[in-house]
Order: C-alpha cells, then sequence, then structure tokens
C-alpha cells in the first residue's frame, strides 16, 4: 500500500490536512521503541488505497527533541520504499522559517509535495506569494491549500501522483532562502486585526492572566452545563425510565437474592434500584461511567478541542512559563495537566513532550497526585457539594496547594534544570466544526473504551471482596492507618482498593458511609492522592520506567498520609 507522510513545523495545520484527507477512521500509534504518537489513517487516490501518516511536528531533521527524532527517523526509514510520497505542510504566513525543513527534504531526495497551508490567513495578513514562481524554484508541486474550510485540498490530492524528486540544488540553505523570499514573496503594509491584538493581550504580563481567568471560567462552566444538561435531559431518564424497568425484571427473575443477584443486580434500596448504592455489574456499574462520568467528559473534551484548535493553549503555556519554572517544568506542561482533568491516562502521555527526563517525572508525579480527572471532579462535587462551597473549596484548594508545593519540592530535590520554552504561537483562528467533532468522538470512544470494562471489573471485584469477607480483613489490617491517622470508617478501605481500578467509583462507595463533611473531604483528598487508576499506573509505568515509577508511587504514599494526617488534625 503506498504512504503519503505528511511532514511539517509544529502548528502549520498539519492534523486539519490530515483529517480532511482520512475522514473518522484514524489509529493514533506509538512508533517503535519510543513512547511518541504518530496519527495515521487511509484514503482512496484514484481506485488505489493509500495510507496516510501524520508524523510529529519538527523544525529540522536534526533533531533536538524525542518527537523530531521519530519524525527524521520515520523520514529516514520510509524514503527508501517504493511508491511512498511526502506531503511538506508549510504555514503560508511563516513561509521563511518553514522553508528551512523543504529545503532539507529537498536535499534528502524524496519524492515531495508541498503544500502552502493557511492560505486565507495569509492573504488577511498582508502576504503574497507568487505560488508558480515557488513551485519553479524548488522543482516539486506546490499546493496553496486552507485546511479549515478544505479549499485546495482536492487539487492536492491530484497532485500525489505528481510528486517528484527536486533538482533545486544549493549550498547554503539559509542563503538560498533569502534567494527565494526575495523572489517569490512581497509583504503588504495593513493594520493590526482583533485577533492579533487579542493575541498579544493574552500573553501580556499583566492582561494574560485576567484574560486566562476569565477564559478558564467559562469554559469550566460550559462544561458544567453540557454535562448537566445530559444528566437531566438525556442518560438519567434513560436509565430511570428504560433500563431500571429492565433491570427490576431481571431482579424479578434472580429472585431478588442471592450471589449471581447480588453480583449482576447490587443491593435493593427500599426494593427499588439505586443506581449510585445498589452496586451492580449493570446498574452501578453502567450507570456511574455512562450516565454521571460521560456527559462531563463530552463537555470537557469539546471545550479542550476548541482551546487547541484555536490557538490558546500555546499562548497559556507561555503566560504561564515563569511560575512553572519554579516548579521544575516548563509552561507547555499545563497541557499535561489540562488533559488529565480530563482523564489522568492522556495527561500522562501528553507528559512526553517535555524535553527532559526530569520534567517528565516532576510533572507525571505532580499530575498523578493532585489532579483530579473530571470523572472524579464530578463525584466529587455530587458528594461533597451538598455540604456547601466551603466543603469544595477545602477539596480543590488542598489539592492546588499540594500540587504547587509538591513542584517546588521536586525542583529543589532533583537535580538537573528545566530548558527554556520554545514554541511558535499559531494566530488565532475559528476550528473547523468537523474536525472539533472528530476529535471529540475519537476522545470519548477511547474514554468509553477504557472506562467502562475496568468500571465493571471495578465493581466485580468490589462485589466479589465483599462476599469472601476480605475487605473487613483488610480494614481490620489497616485499621491503625484509616481510623488512626486519617480519621476515616474502616469502611472507607473497600473505596481506597476500588479507586485503584476507578477513582470515580471510589469517590461514590463513600456516600453509604455517612461520614461527616470534614472525612468527606479528607477521604475525597486522599482518594485523589494516593495512588493513580490501574489504567493511568500502566502508563506512567510504560512512560517513566520500573525505577522512577517505584519512586513517584513512594512520594504518592508519602505525600498522602502527611497531607491526610495533617488534614484530620485540622477538621
Amino acid at each position: 500500500m503506498k504512504k503519503v507522510l505528511l511532514v511539517g513545523n509544529p502548528n502549520v495545520g498539519k492534523s486539519v490536512v490530515f483529517s480532511r484527507l482520512t475522514g473518522v477512521h484514524v489509529v493514533a500509534s506509538n512508533y517503535s521503541g519510543t513512547t511518541v504518537e504518530y496519527t495515521k489513517g487511509t484514503m482512496r487516490i484514484g481506485s488505489e488505497k493509500a495510507e496516510i501518516l501524520d508524523i510529529p511536528g519538527t523544525y529540522s531533521l536534526s533533531p533536538d527533541s524525542k518527537a523530531e527524532q521519530v519524525a527524521a527517523e520515520m523520514i529516514n526509514n520510509f524514503k527508501e520504499e517504493d511508491g511512498n510520497i511526502f506531503v511538506n505542510v508549510i504555514d503560508s504566513t511563516n513561509l521563511e522559517r518553514n522553508l528551512a525543513l523543504t529545503l532539507e527534504l529537498i536535499k534528502k531526495k524524496i519524492p515531495l509535495v508541498v503544500c502552502l497551508n493557511m492560505w486565507d490567513e495569509a492573504k488577511h495578513t498582508g502576504v503574497e506569494i507568487d505560488v508558480e514562481k515557488l513551485e519553479q524554484i524548488l522543482g516539486v508541486p506546490v499546493v496553496p491549500t486552507t485546511g479549515i474550510t478544505g479549499e485546495g485540498i482536492k487539487h492536492l490530492v491530484s497532485c500525489f501522483n505528481k510528486a517528484k524528486l527536486s533538482k533545486f540544488t544549493f549550498k547554503d540553505k539559509w542563503h538560498a532562502i533569502g534567494k527565494i523570499i526575495e523572489v517569490v514573496q512581497e509583504l503588504k503594509h495593513r493594520h493590526h486585526t482583533f485577533g492579533e491584538r487579542l493575541g498579544d493581550a493574552s500573553i501580556h504580563r499583566f492582561w494574560g492572566i485576567p484574560i486566562s481567568l476569565i477564559i478558564l471560567l467559562a469554559a469550566f462552566s460550559i462544561i458544567r452545563f453540557i454535562g448537566e444538561s445530559l444528566i437531566s435531559y438525556v442518560f438519567e431518564p434513560l436509565f430511570n425510565n428504560i433500563w431500571a424497568p429492565i433491570m427490576m425484571k431481571l431482579s424479578t427473575i434472580l429472585g431478588g437474592k442471592g450471589v449471581i443477584h447480588h453480583v449482576v443486580i447490587g443491593n435493593l434500596v427500599d426494593g427499588q434500584i439505586d443506581f449510585v448504592e445498589s452496586l451492580g455489574l449493570l446498574t452501578t456499574g453502567l450507570f456511574v461511567p455512562i450516565a454521571m462520568v460521560l456527559p462531563y467528559i463530552i463537555g470537557f473534551y469539546l471545550i479542550l478541542s476548541f482551546l487547541e484548535d484555536s490557538g490558546y493553549l500555546p499562548r497559556l503555556g507561555i503566560l504561564v512559563d515563569n511560575f512553572m519554572h519554579k516548579l521544575g517544568i516548563h509552561g507547555l506542561a499545563i497541557v499535561p495537566m489540562l488533559l488529565g482533568l480530563g482523564c489522568n491516562v492522556p495527561g500522562a502521555m501528553a507528559a512526553r513532550i517535555l524535553e527532559t527526563k526530569r520534567e517528565r517525572f516532576i510533572a507525571s508525579t505532580m499530575m498523578a497526585i493532585a489532579v483530579p480527572c473530571f470523572a472524579q471532579l464530578a463525584m466529587v462535587v455530587g458528594l461533597v457539594g451538598k455540604h456547601g462551597a466551603f466543603a469544595l473549596s477545602l477539596v480543590f484548594g488542598t489539592l492546588f496547594l499540594v500540587w504547587v508545593l509538591l513542584g517546588f519540592f521536586l525542583n529543589k530535590i532533583m537535580k538537573g534544570e528545566s530548558p527554556e520554552i520554545f514554541i511558535e504561537i499559531p494566530p488565532y483562528r475559528l476550528p473547523s466544526f468537523r474536525v472539533l467533532m472528530k476529535k471529540l468522538w475519537m476522545r470519548v470512544w477511547a474514554f468509553i473504551k477504557e472506562a467502562i470494562p475496568f468500571m465493571l471489573l471495578g465493581v466485580l471485584f468490589m462485589n466479589l471482596l465483599y462476599a469472601l469477607h476480605i475487605i473487613d480483613f483488610i480494614g481490620k489490617l489497616t485499621e491503625p492507618i484509616i481510623t488512626g491517622i486519617l480519621g476515616l470508617p474502616k469502611e472507607a478501605v473497600g473505596a481506597l482498593i476500588v479507586g485503584f481500578l476507578r477513582k470515580d467509583v471510589a469517590i461514590g462507595m463513600l456516600s453509604p458511609l455517612n461520614m461527616n463533611m470534614g472525612q468527606l473531604v479528607i477521604a475525597s483528598v486522599v482518594l485523589t492522592m494516593y495512588f493513580p487508576c490501574i489504567a493511568t499506573f500502566t502508563v506512567l509505568l510504560k512512560e517513566l520506567g520500573i525505577k522512577d515509577m517505584l519512586k513517584s508511587s513512594a512520594i504518592m504514599v508519602f505525600a498522602t498520609l502527611l497531607v491526610g494526617g495533617i488534614m484530620n488534625i485540622f477538621l
């Protein structure tokens, strides 16, 4: 099968072009022997099927980071295979910088097509490029495109079969680029647009902070609105009006009691199914991930994708860079933290964007200990929120304080430096609705595939532990810690065990224990801090390695007992 590799600098709209070419069915894979991801999909070129690969963004084939090293290796590995072509995606508004990679690709003697993306923005910003002259100089097809709208994509595909090796030769790369720019590009005077003024303000030392607070507050308000609306008008009616009667009939068939009934349906509360407290495989096991968590996940990933594609996230990274350096990481570490709020698994994987092993360890440990996923956030709000805003502020204020102090501590004790942030800031743009929906679908589907199996496994596991009285045994064994240091009832050990499988389920299991406000606050903080869920643990083990994961785990346990013990004294 012919392979088409999309190559380009970061933030040139490569993923948007990829989305236009491949449609819905795409797969994210790790490059062999690494944790760096690339995306692949398929499309038809005439009657022939081709595989499209969106490789990591790179500024050069002389790599400075793991992602750039993978990009260089993929280019070198694929260039020898017959039928493969390379599409160099360029930001038309920044031709000079982008041509550096183009000339390196030309020097590799590979079949090449140049895609001048963001063509609409180039026109809006007063950049005029003579496409025909550029094509003559480079000696390969050059196609202007606007990935957001799809303009030029059809022409780009038609040029795939015209990809060719360039006979353009040069001695000094930057001298050649200067000559090209002089011939093909003309800049016209124009006034700053509103988007550019907003872009400058959003990274300004003074204005950037209130803008970021407004954007994040608006983002989480929208997420809450989407989540609560879906729960109230879609998922709860679905479960209460359709699924509950089916489960009650199944309960009758199973005789209303017994081991099988306990595992499948769970306990009946006042003769009825309580989807939170029954703890059956087909009741709580389905209701919590689908009706309580998924609505917030949908809202979170929709807003996150919007912030990504609009160009705000890189600006947020620049804005918080100075503060994040005090924690041993640079500004782009805000990305895994925000992703971790949706689900810790992609958050852990996103830590690979940080250049050094030290930074990845600090960021991953901070996220695993003090950043609850949105599923868990939703459960905490539902459980602790009944005691008011003060109780919620105790939970989230404590976690934020732990996050900051942990970063300061790790930065002090770990040898090494945090490199400076190097990132191109894209212009603000209105995201493509089609691309947003595609991203949303991929992320939500990944959550569903991960969450429901672990949820069912967690409920089954707990039912078996209760049936075999193992929970009681572990409760007695850990009673000095659970009740003595943390001040929680010994029954809370069941939630701590389940927390290794699913944190959100574990939070839900605290409800029947009739704890006071202080105990609920402590339990919520402890469940967030003490250990990541098994899915996150597995990813972190792969990302950090066994040795560093053991170090991180030891920090988690120590920090949990210390913070939980202090809170027990004051609450």
